[in-house]
Protein backbone atom coordinates (compact mmCIF):
# COMPACT_ATOMS: atom_id res chain seq x y z
CA UNK A 1 0.00 0.00 0.00
CA UNK A 2 1.43 3.31 -0.90
CA UNK A 3 2.06 5.60 2.27
CA UNK A 4 0.43 9.11 2.71
CA UNK A 5 2.61 11.87 2.31
CA UNK A 6 1.58 14.25 4.87
CA UNK A 7 3.14 18.06 5.04
CA UNK A 8 3.92 19.65 8.67
CA UNK A 9 4.63 23.11 8.93
CA UNK A 10 6.39 23.95 11.93
CA UNK A 11 6.04 20.27 12.84
CA UNK A 12 9.28 20.23 15.14
CA UNK A 13 7.43 20.94 18.25
CA UNK A 14 5.50 18.45 21.04
CA UNK A 15 2.41 18.62 18.75
CA UNK A 16 3.85 17.88 15.77
CA UNK A 17 6.48 14.99 17.29
CA UNK A 18 3.37 13.65 19.46
CA UNK A 19 1.17 13.45 15.57
CA UNK A 20 4.43 11.13 14.15
CA UNK A 21 4.62 8.79 16.74
CA UNK A 22 0.67 8.10 17.37
CA UNK A 23 0.05 8.33 13.98
CA UNK A 24 2.79 6.31 13.17
CA UNK A 25 5.04 5.34 9.58
CA UNK A 26 3.28 2.76 8.22
CA UNK A 27 0.83 4.40 6.22
CA UNK A 28 2.08 7.81 6.25
CA UNK A 29 5.61 9.16 5.49
CA UNK A 30 6.23 13.00 6.60
CA UNK A 31 7.86 15.90 5.50
CA UNK A 32 8.19 18.44 8.28
CA UNK A 33 9.12 22.30 7.60
CA UNK A 34 10.89 23.79 9.99
CA UNK A 35 12.61 26.93 10.61
CA UNK A 36 16.06 24.96 12.34
CA UNK A 37 17.94 22.13 11.04
CA UNK A 38 17.27 18.74 12.13
CA UNK A 39 18.65 15.27 10.69
CA UNK A 40 16.26 13.05 8.46
CA UNK A 41 15.44 9.47 9.35
CA UNK A 42 13.69 6.98 7.45
CA UNK A 43 9.93 8.24 7.37
CA UNK A 44 10.48 11.76 8.49
CA UNK A 45 12.63 14.21 6.51
CA UNK A 46 12.95 18.14 7.26
CA UNK A 47 13.28 20.76 5.14
CA UNK A 48 14.22 24.26 6.39
CA UNK A 49 11.39 27.08 5.61
CA UNK A 50 10.18 30.64 6.13
CA UNK A 51 7.50 32.59 6.22
CA UNK A 52 8.98 35.40 3.98
CA UNK A 53 9.58 33.64 0.67
CA UNK A 54 8.28 30.71 -1.21
CA UNK A 55 11.30 29.28 -2.76
CA UNK A 56 12.32 26.60 -2.97
CA UNK A 57 10.73 24.57 0.20
CA UNK A 58 7.07 25.18 -1.44
CA UNK A 59 8.04 22.98 -4.14
CA UNK A 60 8.14 20.12 -1.54
CA UNK A 61 4.62 20.57 -1.60
CA UNK A 62 3.69 18.52 -4.48
CA UNK A 63 2.05 15.98 -4.73
CA UNK A 64 1.46 15.34 -0.89
CA UNK A 65 -1.94 14.08 -0.01
CA UNK A 66 -2.21 16.15 3.16
CA UNK A 67 -1.29 19.41 4.50
CA UNK A 68 -0.73 20.20 8.62
CA UNK A 69 0.01 23.84 9.71
CA UNK A 70 1.32 23.94 13.47
CA UNK A 71 3.30 26.89 13.14
CA UNK A 72 2.84 29.56 16.12
CA UNK A 73 4.88 31.15 18.60
CA UNK A 74 4.06 30.20 22.16
CA UNK A 75 0.88 32.47 23.63
CA UNK A 76 3.30 31.52 27.29
CA UNK A 77 4.74 34.55 27.90
CA UNK A 78 3.69 38.73 28.67
CA UNK A 79 1.96 40.33 26.16
CA UNK A 80 3.78 43.05 25.04
CA UNK A 81 3.96 44.86 22.00
CA UNK A 82 6.68 42.92 20.57
CA UNK A 83 5.61 39.50 21.89
CA UNK A 84 1.83 40.68 20.40
CA UNK A 85 3.50 40.70 16.73
CA UNK A 86 5.17 37.84 17.15
CA UNK A 87 2.31 35.81 17.82
CA UNK A 88 0.06 37.79 15.41
CA UNK A 89 2.90 37.17 12.47
CA UNK A 90 4.09 33.79 13.11
CA UNK A 91 0.47 32.44 12.73
CA UNK A 92 -0.82 35.03 10.37
CA UNK A 93 2.40 34.52 7.78
CA UNK A 94 2.60 30.73 7.73
CA UNK A 95 -0.67 30.55 7.22
CA UNK A 96 -0.83 33.36 3.89
CA UNK A 97 2.55 32.03 2.36
CA UNK A 98 1.48 28.54 2.77
CA UNK A 99 -1.84 29.32 0.98
CA UNK A 100 -0.33 31.25 -1.57
CA UNK A 101 1.99 28.27 -2.30
CA UNK A 102 -0.55 25.61 -2.71
CA UNK A 103 -2.12 27.63 -5.34
CA UNK A 104 0.97 27.73 -7.76
CA UNK A 105 1.16 23.93 -7.35
CA UNK A 106 -0.03 21.36 -10.05
CA UNK A 107 -1.32 18.72 -7.28
CA UNK A 108 -1.70 20.47 -4.45
CA UNK A 109 -2.48 18.50 -1.16
CA UNK A 110 -6.40 16.95 -0.84
CA UNK A 111 -6.57 18.24 2.62
CA UNK A 112 -4.95 21.28 4.82
CA UNK A 113 -5.68 21.13 8.60
CA UNK A 114 -5.08 24.78 10.19
CA UNK A 115 -4.24 25.17 13.79
CA UNK A 116 -6.64 27.32 15.61
CA UNK A 117 -7.60 27.57 19.23
CA UNK A 118 -10.53 27.53 21.67
CA UNK A 119 -9.71 30.47 23.29
CA UNK A 120 -11.51 31.92 20.33
CA UNK A 121 -14.68 32.01 22.15
CA UNK A 122 -15.39 33.53 25.41
CA UNK A 123 -15.49 33.20 29.60
CA UNK A 124 -17.56 30.56 29.70
CA UNK A 125 -19.10 29.06 33.48
CA UNK A 126 -23.11 28.47 31.91
CA UNK A 127 -22.91 26.26 29.11
CA UNK A 128 -20.40 25.12 26.76
CA UNK A 129 -19.76 26.42 23.55
CA UNK A 130 -20.52 24.29 19.86
CA UNK A 131 -19.19 24.81 16.61
CA UNK A 132 -22.76 26.29 15.85
CA UNK A 133 -23.83 27.90 18.94
CA UNK A 134 -20.91 29.19 20.78
CA UNK A 135 -19.64 33.02 21.41
CA UNK A 136 -16.74 34.73 20.21
CA UNK A 137 -15.09 36.78 22.62
CA UNK A 138 -13.19 39.87 22.87
CA UNK A 139 -9.59 40.83 23.70
CA UNK A 140 -6.21 40.03 22.01
CA UNK A 141 -6.42 36.48 22.04
CA UNK A 142 -9.63 36.01 20.77
CA UNK A 143 -8.56 38.42 17.96
CA UNK A 144 -5.83 36.72 17.24
CA UNK A 145 -7.95 33.74 16.76
CA UNK A 146 -10.66 35.66 14.23
CA UNK A 147 -7.98 37.13 12.15
CA UNK A 148 -6.20 33.50 12.24
CA UNK A 149 -9.38 31.53 10.88
CA UNK A 150 -10.04 34.61 8.28
CA UNK A 151 -6.69 34.33 6.92
CA UNK A 152 -7.13 30.70 6.31
CA UNK A 153 -10.58 30.61 4.86
CA UNK A 154 -10.51 34.09 3.14
CA UNK A 155 -10.06 32.07 -0.54
CA UNK A 156 -11.21 29.31 -1.83
CA UNK A 157 -8.99 26.48 -2.78
CA UNK A 158 -10.98 24.16 -5.52
CA UNK A 159 -8.59 21.03 -4.92
CA UNK A 160 -8.10 21.47 -1.49
CA UNK A 161 -10.62 21.66 1.61
CA UNK A 162 -10.00 23.05 4.70
CA UNK A 163 -10.12 22.01 8.17
CA UNK A 164 -9.62 24.54 11.05
CA UNK A 165 -9.16 22.78 14.43
CA UNK A 166 -10.61 24.85 17.23
CA UNK A 167 -8.06 23.37 19.47
CA UNK A 168 -8.52 23.08 23.71
CA UNK A 169 -5.63 22.59 26.11
CA UNK A 170 -3.66 19.64 24.45
CA UNK A 171 -1.86 17.07 26.97
CA UNK A 172 0.68 14.92 26.29
CA UNK A 173 3.50 13.18 28.22
CA UNK A 174 6.12 15.01 26.80
CA UNK A 175 3.96 18.56 26.86
CA UNK A 176 5.07 21.73 28.40
CA UNK A 177 0.89 21.66 29.85
CA UNK A 178 1.33 18.52 31.33
CA UNK A 179 4.61 18.42 32.91
CA UNK A 180 4.10 22.18 34.46
CA UNK A 181 0.79 20.72 36.22
CA UNK A 182 2.77 17.50 37.00
CA UNK A 183 5.38 19.31 38.49
CA UNK A 184 3.29 21.87 40.60
CA UNK A 185 1.12 19.14 41.95
CA UNK A 186 4.09 17.36 43.57
CA UNK A 187 5.43 20.94 45.06
CA UNK A 188 2.18 20.54 46.42
CA UNK A 189 1.05 24.12 44.78
CA UNK A 190 -1.32 21.94 42.43
CA UNK A 191 -4.51 22.92 44.34
CA UNK A 192 -7.16 25.13 42.21
CA UNK A 193 -6.36 28.43 40.80
CA UNK A 194 -8.79 31.30 41.66
CA UNK A 195 -11.91 30.14 42.88
CA UNK A 196 -11.41 27.12 40.84
CA UNK A 197 -15.11 27.60 38.96
CA UNK A 198 -13.50 28.37 35.48
CA UNK A 199 -13.81 25.71 33.14
CA UNK A 200 -10.75 23.65 31.48
CA UNK A 201 -11.24 22.10 28.29
CA UNK A 202 -8.52 19.61 27.31
CA UNK A 203 -8.20 16.99 24.67
CA UNK A 204 -5.50 14.01 25.11
CA UNK A 205 -2.80 13.68 22.72
CA UNK A 206 -3.53 10.75 21.05
CA UNK A 207 -7.14 12.10 20.59
CA UNK A 208 -4.90 14.85 18.82
CA UNK A 209 -3.77 12.97 16.61
CA UNK A 210 -7.17 11.03 16.32
CA UNK A 211 -8.74 13.76 15.32
CA UNK A 212 -6.16 14.67 12.36
CA UNK A 213 -6.77 11.15 10.96
CA UNK A 214 -10.43 11.03 11.26
CA UNK A 215 -10.54 14.31 9.19
CA UNK A 216 -7.94 12.75 6.50
CA UNK A 217 -10.29 9.86 5.95
CA UNK A 218 -13.46 11.64 5.93
CA UNK A 219 -13.42 13.74 2.55
CA UNK A 220 -17.15 15.50 3.56
CA UNK A 221 -15.41 16.93 6.63
CA UNK A 222 -14.43 20.46 5.97
CA UNK A 223 -14.74 23.98 8.09
CA UNK A 224 -14.25 24.58 11.37
CA UNK A 225 -14.12 21.64 14.40
CA UNK A 226 -13.99 22.21 18.25
CA UNK A 227 -11.08 19.86 18.97
CA UNK A 228 -11.74 18.79 22.79
CA UNK A 229 -12.44 16.16 24.69
CA UNK A 230 -16.45 16.10 25.25
CA UNK A 231 -16.11 16.01 29.15
CA UNK A 232 -15.03 19.27 30.30
CA UNK A 233 -14.12 19.91 34.15
CA UNK A 234 -13.93 23.06 36.32
CA UNK A 235 -10.55 23.96 37.35
CA UNK A 236 -10.76 22.43 40.72
CA UNK A 237 -11.88 18.82 39.66
CA UNK A 238 -8.94 18.91 37.33
CA UNK A 239 -6.04 19.89 39.67
CA UNK A 240 -8.00 17.14 42.02
CA UNK A 241 -7.80 14.38 39.38
CA UNK A 242 -4.15 15.29 39.27
CA UNK A 243 -3.56 14.79 42.90
CA UNK A 244 -5.36 11.73 42.80
CA UNK A 245 -2.94 10.32 39.79
CA UNK A 246 0.11 11.63 40.90
CA UNK A 247 -1.16 10.18 44.32
CA UNK A 248 -0.39 14.20 46.68
CA UNK A 249 -3.40 14.49 48.95
CA UNK A 250 -3.22 17.75 49.59
CA UNK A 251 -2.16 20.62 47.72
CA UNK A 252 -2.14 24.86 48.56
CA UNK A 253 -4.86 26.83 46.78
CA UNK A 254 -3.79 30.04 44.73
CA UNK A 255 -5.88 33.10 44.87
CA UNK A 256 -6.02 35.17 41.83
CA UNK A 257 -4.46 37.81 43.08
CA UNK A 258 -1.17 35.39 43.64
CA UNK A 259 -1.75 33.86 40.45
CA UNK A 260 -0.92 37.47 38.80
CA UNK A 261 2.07 38.78 40.90
CA UNK A 262 3.64 34.97 40.10
CA UNK A 263 2.60 35.44 36.06
CA UNK A 264 4.44 38.97 36.15
CA UNK A 265 7.65 37.11 37.40
CA UNK A 266 7.01 34.24 35.12
CA UNK A 267 6.93 36.39 32.32
CA UNK A 268 3.23 34.89 31.15
CA UNK A 269 0.08 35.84 31.27
CA UNK A 270 -2.63 34.86 34.45
CA UNK A 271 -5.62 34.59 31.57
CA UNK A 272 -3.94 31.24 30.75
CA UNK A 273 -4.95 29.74 33.56
CA UNK A 274 -7.74 31.97 34.70
CA UNK A 275 -10.21 32.23 31.59
CA UNK A 276 -12.83 29.99 31.75
CA UNK A 277 -12.80 27.08 28.17
CA UNK A 278 -15.75 25.68 27.75
CA UNK A 279 -16.05 23.97 24.61
CA UNK A 280 -18.17 20.67 23.44
CA UNK A 281 -17.09 19.00 19.68
CA UNK A 282 -20.69 18.84 18.83
CA UNK A 283 -19.61 18.54 14.88
CA UNK A 284 -17.14 15.48 15.47
CA UNK A 285 -19.50 13.42 17.51
CA UNK A 286 -21.83 14.24 14.70
CA UNK A 287 -19.99 13.13 12.36
CA UNK A 288 -18.99 10.07 14.01
CA UNK A 289 -15.75 10.29 15.66
CA UNK A 290 -15.07 8.39 19.13
CA UNK A 291 -12.57 9.72 22.13
CA UNK A 292 -10.31 7.46 23.24
CA UNK A 293 -10.33 9.57 26.00
CA UNK A 294 -13.43 11.06 27.63
CA UNK A 295 -12.63 11.36 31.17
CA UNK A 296 -9.82 13.70 32.62
CA UNK A 297 -8.51 11.02 35.19
CA UNK A 298 -8.38 8.23 32.80
CA UNK A 299 -6.13 10.86 30.29
CA UNK A 300 -3.86 12.17 33.21
CA UNK A 301 -3.20 8.70 34.59
CA UNK A 302 -2.26 7.31 30.84
CA UNK A 303 -0.04 10.09 30.72
CA UNK A 304 1.73 10.07 33.80
CA UNK A 305 2.13 6.43 33.09
CA UNK A 306 4.11 7.08 30.00
CA UNK A 307 5.96 9.44 32.31
CA UNK A 308 6.88 7.05 34.38
CA UNK A 309 7.82 4.42 31.93
CA UNK A 310 9.67 6.38 30.20
CA UNK A 311 11.88 7.26 33.24
CA UNK A 312 12.47 3.52 33.89
CA UNK A 313 14.14 3.19 30.57
CA UNK A 314 16.42 6.13 31.02
CA UNK A 315 19.63 4.43 32.13
CA UNK A 316 22.59 6.42 33.90
CA UNK A 317 24.24 7.99 30.96
CA UNK A 318 20.78 9.53 30.23
CA UNK A 319 20.37 11.15 33.37
CA UNK A 320 23.91 12.58 33.71
CA UNK A 321 23.58 14.54 31.02
CA UNK A 322 20.05 15.07 31.18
Amino acid sequence: MKKKKIIIAGGSGFLGKSLIQHLGCEKYQYLVLSRSHHVDTEDVAYVKWNTDELFPWYKKLENADVLINLAGRSVNCRYTKQHKEEIYNSRLQSTAILQKAIKMLNKPPEVWINSSTATIYRHETLRPNTEAHGIIGKGFSVDVAKKWEACFFDESLPATRKVALRTAIALGAQGDVFTIYKNHVKMMIGGRHGTGNQMVSWLHEKDFAGIIEFVIQNKEVRGVLNAAAPNAVKDKQFMECFRKVLQVPFAFPLPAWSLKIGAFFLRTEPELILKSRWVFPERLLQLGYRFHFENIEDALQDLYDKTKKAKKLRTPMNWEFA
